[in-house]
């Protein structure tokens, strides 16, 4: 066990506690829903998701947010925002799956994307804690060196920021002995709740209402209208709704091959010692379960890993310190000398599909009904692509990327 290994938890650990649960500035203005309403769009779910899209309606639409939590209180929470164009399936290996040309446009329009989530953060001067960074992507046991090597070369190919480096480069660099690595440029982090807050804030100043605790029970379809029935019986009628309700399943919602795994994560103490390019990137790893880890603007390093195969698994209190100190021991292992004691540890459940990419757009069977299924871990990135995709549907002018990310 490496030094300090077993002082990584302590004594008042805000166990089960998200760091951002204590983000100043994620508390977002709502209200019950205590009588009918009717507007333009009504969105489920007031995550990241219900934010970017009600940002991006808002200025055109009258727009309606409910969600059964409360504002910024579902999966956003368990995020570790790591805010990469790079898919957990590399591209390489997507072009397996759905194409080369396909998976091409995938990488380009996420890259595109959070180049896109970076200027609205900036226009919109939301105070989230975005920092722009660089991504080391480090062989692992899933991707090797050989498989690393050629996917620099196919990234370079559709002309996106990547250079491979070989192992004797990477411990020069950064001190981490793995048989090889990619370095991209265009990534970012931030603190999610205080991004998906400020932007349900900013939508609100242009007239959008936000109502919880809603529990929607049924959905009825009507010739012009869909209308959305609550468990106390009141009506939300809409021209359009858009289920932003994170990697919970709506009825009717087809997800076929999707499935919910469980992961868990820890913040450090801030202030904490780490090598100083640690500041700049972001790093995970082609591993399965892969780690992954970043810091904040205030010190802290927010690691994430442990993934299981498991949709109740991170419910599990009794999991929370051994999975943290697994995850500071792999940390330690793969950078010498680092001690972590974690300040906060917290665990949650997200979804994945055998391609690592969403599905966004008109759900079949339901007209005028639209819904953001942000499968894999590029969840944010995934919720900027969703609001242009159903963004342009709902004002007539179809995204040129739809197809993509479609229900079949």
């Amino acid at each position: 066990m490496p030094q300090g290994a077993s002082e990584t938890i302590k004594r008042d650990l805000r166990t089960g506690r998200p760091l951002w649960a204590d983000s100043v500035g994620r508390s977002v203005p709502h209200a019950p829903l205590l009588s009918p309403v009717e507007v333009d769009v009504v969105i489920v779910g007031a995550g990241i998701s219900g934010a970017f899209m009600a940002n991006e309606l808002s200025p055109d639409f009258s727009v309606a947010v409910v969600d059964r939590r409360g504002p910024v209180l579902g999966s956003t929470m368990a995020s570790t925002a790591m805010l990469q164009w790079e898919l957990d399936l590399p591209l390489t290996a997507l072009a397996e799956k759905i194409g080369e040309a396909d998976a091409a446009r995938v990488y380009r329009r996420s890259a595109a994307a959070v180049a896109d989530l970076v200027a609205i953060a900036q226009r919109e001067r939301l105070r989230c804690s975005l920092k722009t960074k660089n991504s080391l992507y480090l062989a692992g046991d899933e991707f090797g060196s050989r498989a690393l090597h050629r996917e620099a070369d196919g990234r370079a190919a559709i002309r996106l920021p990547s250079t491979y480096l070989g192992p004797a480069e990477l411990r020069e660099r950064f001190g981490i002995d793995r048989t090889g690595a990619i370095l991209s440029q265009g990534s970012a982090s931030a603190d999610p709740a205080c991004l998906a807050a400020g932007l349900l804030r900013r939508a609100a100043s242009r007239g959008a209402r936000i109502f919880a605790p809603v529990q929607v029970n049924d959905v009825l379809q009507g010739e012009t209208h869909v209308g959305l029935v609550t468990d106390a019986g009141v009506e939300l009628r809409a021209r359009h709704v858009v289920f932003c309700s994170g990697y919970e399943f709506p009825k009717g919602v087809p997800t076929e091959g999707a499935r919910i795994i469980s992961t868990w994560a820890l913040a450090s103490e801030p202030l904490a010692t780490f090598p100083p390019w640690l500041a700049r990137h972001l790093v995970w790893e082609a591993s399965d379960p892969y780690l992954y880890f970043r810091t904040t603007p205030d010190g802290r390093l927010v690691v994430g890993g442990e993934d299981e195969a498991s949709s109740t698994r991170h419910a599990d209190p009794s999991l929370l310190a051994t999975k943290a100190n697994a995850i500071v021991r792999k940390l330690s292992a793969l950078i010498p000398g680092l001690r972590v004691t974690a300040d906060y540890a917290w665990s949650g459940a997200f979804g994945e599909s055998a391609t690592s990419m969403p599905l966004i757009g008109p759900v079949p069977g339901m007209p005028r009904a639209y819904a953001v299924m942000g499968f894999g871990g590029n969840g944010i990135t995934y919720s900027v692509i969703a609001s242009q995709i159903v963004g342009g549907a709902i004002r007539g002018r179809p995204d040129a990327d739809a197809d993509l990310y479609a229900f079949r």
